[in-house]
């Protein structure tokens, strides 16, 4: 019988940051977190003050056996989380990213500790848009894709579906497992 080795998972052994912003979809973080872990990815969470409006920290840490960071001047740590975390991680994944944390991004603005860690990062960045139908078609929300895309950030999603709104749409988080699988298509490069 041949000794079959099964394919090392490209997640594997990967420390992965994950930024959540302030979207509906971020109720589906903990899942993300949760299967990046079973795919034996080290991850940390990063939630930005809106995002902590949808899922809260302490089931963040829960699932990530890990601190989650919120606060860009967290007065009882000396370190410089923004700088510390960006070193730390292989990967950012940003999930949901919503239309105002993209366009931080795109124009370069370090106003939270999630766009300060991401401008301060030097290595692979995988951008998840969930937002309203309207919000997705704009033409800045268009622009500030292109230019993340041009910095050489990519992307996964959105899916066309039912939004929290009601409407049939696009701008609904790409589905988890197109998560991994994009992320496992990038770290393979």
């Amino acid at each position: 019988m041949k000794n079959q080795r099964k394919k090392a998972e490209p997640l594997s052994g990967r420390k992965i940051l994950l930024g959540i912003s302030g979207s509906i979809a971020a109720y589906k973080a903990p899942e993300l977190v949760r299967l990046l872990r079973a795919r034996g990815a080290s991850v940390k969470c990063l939630l930005t003050v809106n995002g902590a409006r949808f899922v809260t920290p302490l089931t963040l840490q829960t699932v990530s056996a890990n601190k989650v960071y919120q606060d860009m001047f967290d007065s009882s740590d000396w370190e410089m989380d923004h700088i510390s975390l960006s070193d730390w991680a292989d990967m950012i994944i940003i999930a949901p990213a919503s239309a105002d944390a993209i366009a931080r991004l795109a124009c370069g603005r370090a106003q939270d500790l999630l766009s300060s860690v991401v401008l301060a990062f030097d290595k692979k960045v995988l951008i998840c848009p969930a937002m309203n139908d309207g919000m997705w078609k704009n033409p800045a929300t268009k622009r500030n894709i292109a230019l993340l895309k041009e910095y050489g950030m990519y992307f996964a999603g959105p899916d066309k579906g039912e939004l929290a709104c009601g409407v049939i749409g696009s701008g609904r988080l790409t589905d988890l497992n197109n998560i991994l699988r994009t992320a496992d298509t990038i770290l393979s490069k």
